[in-house]
C-alpha cells in the first residue's frame, strides 16, 4: 500500500501530466489516503480536469477540493452574457425537451433548474454549459420526475450491476426509497465506483443516488 508521501508525489505527477492543468498553481496534501487539492485555477474546466486527474491515481480513497476559480481578464463575462449563452446551448442540446431547463447566473456561478425524465438529460445539461467562458461553477438542481415503482427500479439496477460490474456487482447493496437510491458495499477502484453510480442513474425515475460505497485496494 502506498504511503501518503508516495500518493502525494503520484498526484502531483498526474497533475503535471494533464495538459489542461497548470499544476504549479495547485497544492496537494494527503492524509490517510484522502487527497486535498488547493490553490487557484483560471477556469471551471481546469478545476474539473484537476479533480479528474487526482481521481485517476491508484490508492486515492477520497478527494477534498479547496481550489478556487480566479478568472483572467480575458475570461471575464457579465452574468447576462453567460446566461444568454447557456440558454442558447441548452436550446441546441438534442437530448433536452424544449424549455425544460432554467438558467440563473450570479457572479459567474451558473444554476440549472427544471424537470427532466432521465439522469442522462440532467447530466447533458450540466455538461453542455460547464465549458462556457466566464463560468466559475455549476449547480445542477434539475429534478427528475419519478415514474416507476421502487421494486422495479431496484431490480433494474441490480440487473445492470450484474451485467457490468462483474465481481463488484455481488458486493454492492441497493436500497430504493421513492426516487432515492442508496448504494452500499465495496468496490476496488474509482472507475468501478463510477460504473456503479452510473448504473444506478440508468434506471428511469431515479432522482437521487446516495453513494456510500467504500473503495478497497
Amino acid at each position: 500500500m502506498k504511503t501518503d508521501w508516495q500518493m502525494q508525489q503520484d498526484v502531483m505527477a498526474e497533475l503535471k501530466w494533464e495538459p489542461s492543468v497548470h499544476a504549479a498553481q495547485i497544492g496537494v496534501e494527503v492524509k490517510n489516503g484522502i487527497v486535498t487539492l488547493a490553490g487557484e485555477v483560471s477556469s471551471y474546466t481546469e478545476k474539473l480536469n484537476a479533480e479528474a486527474a487526482a481521481q485517476r491515481v491508484n490508492g486515492v480513497k477520497a478527494l477534498a477540493v479547496e481550489m478556487k476559480v480566479k478568472l483572467s481578464q480575458f475570461g471575464m463575462r457579465t452574468d447576462a452574457d453567460i446566461a444568454e449563452s447557456a440558454k442558447n446551448i441548452l436550446g441546441w442540446t438534442s437530448s433536452l425537451p424544449a424549455d425544460a431547463v432554467h438558467v440563473q447566473v450570479e457572479s459567474g456561478w451558473l444554476t440549472l433548474s427544471g424537470n427532466v425524465e432521465w439522469q442522462y438529460q440532467r447530466q447533458d445539461a450540466a455538461d453542455s454549459v460547464q465549458f462556457l467562458v466566464g463560468v466559475t461553477g455549476v449547480s445542477n438542481q434539475i429534478a427528475i420526475k419519478p415514474s416507476l415503482l421502487a421494486a422495479v427500479v431496484k431490480s433494474d439496477i441490480e440487473a445492470a450491476l450484474k451485467r457490468r460490474a462483474a465481481a463488484d456487482g455481488k458486493t454492492i447493496g441497493v436500497e430504493v426509497k421513492g426516487a432515492d437510491v442508496t448504494l452500499t458495499g465495496t468496490v476496488h477502484s474509482w472507475s468501478d465506483r463510477d460504473l456503479a453510480t452510473r448504473s444506478a442513474w440508468g434506471s428511469a425515475g431515479v432522482g437521487k443516488v446516495v453513494d456510500k460505497l467504500t473503495i478497497t485496494y
